[in-house]
């Protein structure tokens, strides 16, 4: 499985992807000082606090990595179907149930080590930046750091298994947009925040999701010897 994945890696090549996610952390601690910075000076921090300047980060990073999972989805399946090239590789003397679960495997891991790694990285810049230009006027109280870490990796790893639910709709009728476009429905579900309801903070949504997603997976995985490619 794993000689299959560094395969997969190798002929998709994972350059675009991390600078895909760059770029989308640049943009988002960028979007997060900006919203900090004008709360506070037009409306008086309707943020509260920096807790709530966290929310909508963790939000906006899982969100972009659902989004960036249906797209690895689309490269790695949907399109193969769509060019018929996925008879190429189910032509190997491999199993095509190791083959297919390998490509989910690597939208799985990938997403969940990307939103782990960008959400540590938004938070510190976010702390970094509210300690220089006070963008989040509070009292400094200690955090919690294995609380929060414990909360990234949870949230994580309920969107990895949530990011695979595209695959269903992608898979109906080979279609691109049709999997990226219910990775958006999925991020509505998920990460919807404002000051007087928050989704993003309720475990409980992703981890059904996730368990869909990995029902779909292992469906699609264990009926693919019979899935007609043509």
């Amino acid at each position: 499985m794993i000689k299959l994945m560094k395969l997969e890696i190798a002929k998709m090549g994972l350059g675009w992807y991390m600078k895909a996610a760059i770029i989308a952390n640049v943009v988002i601690v960028a979007l997060m000082f900006m919203i900090g910075y004008f709360e506070g000076v037009e409306v008086k921090n309707e943020i509260a606090n920096i807790g709530e300047l966290y929310i909508i980060a963790g939000a906006m990073v899982r969100s972009t990595f659902i989004v960036m999972a249906a797209v690895l989805i689309s490269k790695l399946i949907i399109d193969e179907y769509k060019k018929k090239t996925i008879l190429v590789m189910f032509m190997y003397p491999v199993s095509r149930k190791k083959l297919f679960a390998s490509k989910l495997a690597i939208v799985a891991i990938l997403t969940f080590v990307a939103i782990v790694i960008s959400h540590i990285f938004t938070l510190s810049m976010l702390i970094g930046i509210n300690h220089f230009f006070h963008i989040i006027e509070e009292a400094p109280v200690p955090m919690n750091y294995a609380a929060q870490l414990a909360s990234i990796v949870s949230f994580a790893f309920a969107s990895a298994g949530a990011s695979l639910v595209p695959l269903y709709f992608g898979m109906r009728k080979h279609s691109v947009p049709a999997t990226i476009l219910s990775s958006l429905l999925i991020v509505m579900l998920t990460s919807s925040s404002n000051p007087v309801f928050s989704l993003a903070t309720i475990i409980y949504i992703p981890l059904a999701l996730a368990v869909f997603g990995v029902a779909i997976a292992w469906s699609t995985v264990r009926h693919i010897e019979n899935r007609d490619v043509l």
